[in-house]
């Protein structure tokens, strides 16, 4: 299961499956600092029993019905002020990659895939090792809803829910490498502009009047993202403020 992907350039050369596992970040972490793992190596899991999401949520995921993978990058190349840049690259990439059989995926401020009108299809969650002002290496963990139709929680959907019928798993893994390693090396090329103004493009709520939370409710729309990754919202119409993670909800 799981075999070496031939239509990537790094990507998937090594994959490491465990049939059920704690964190596959964990474990691909584990396997960085036992040099057991480099750059484009994926850790895959069937069943994650301590799955992690942004703010320390905890994922769920019926076992063998979704994709849960970490992938090791080395963006040795972005400054530690640039952390966003690697979560808008990643973000594109499997957008990218579902809305080759759903259309009308979108990105979530911050870390979140989602369908605008059916909920939420999975997130991301990276950690990177910071050293010498710089990324020395990133754990890139991806938790997507393929098959799974029945949630114990709302506002959550699946691409099997979306298509009506269950899809071919192994084939969108291979589609979301190709395409995430596509952004990536963009990101590495230098194109941040093309990789800021794709991922406004194709934001979540982007330039509509929203209701916000920022201790209140309030109505605004988002007009942008920083450099430093934050979310930018014209608020009332009137002011422009500049919110970083936990400190803005959706409404």
């Amino acid at each position: 299961m799981h075999k070496i992907l031939a239509n990537t350039l790094f990507l998937g050369k090594d994959i490491y499956y465990l049939p059920d596992c704690h964190s596959t970040n964990e474990v691909a972490a584990e396997r960085v600092k036992a040099k057991k793992a480099g750059e484009g190596s994926i850790v895959i899991t069937d069943r994650q029993t301590k799955g992690r999401g942004q703010r320390g949520n905890r994922w769920y995921s019926e076992p063998g019905m979704n994709l849960t993978f970490s992938l090791i990058l080395k963006p040795v190349f972005l400054d530690a002020s640039e952390q966003f840049d690697l979560n808008m690259a990643v973000s594109l990439g499997i957008r990218e990659a579902l809305a080759e059989y759903i259309p009308s995926i979108l990105v979530k401020w911050p870390n979140d895939i989602v369908h605008p009108e059916q909920g939420k299809l999975g997130g991301i969650l990276i950690e990177n090792t910071l050293g010498n002002g710089g990324i020395t290496f990133s754990i890139v963990g991806i938790g997507l809803n393929i098959n799974q139709t029945d949630f114990p929680f709302p506002n959550a959907t699946s691409m099997a829910s979306l298509a009506g019928a269950e899809l071919d798993k192994e084939e969108i893994f291979k589609v979301l490498i190709s395409r995430i390693e596509k952004y990536y090396l963009l990101l590495k090329k230098g194109h941040i502009k093309t990789i800021r103004s794709t991922y406004q493009a194709n934001m979540f709520r982007f330039g509509q009047m929203s209701t916000f939370n920022d201790g209140e409710n309030f109505t605004g729309q988002i007009i942008g993202i920083s450099e430093q990754g934050k979310l930018i919202i014209e608020k009332n119409n009137r002011d422009v403020h500049q919110y970083a993670f936990k400190q803005v909800k959706f409404v």
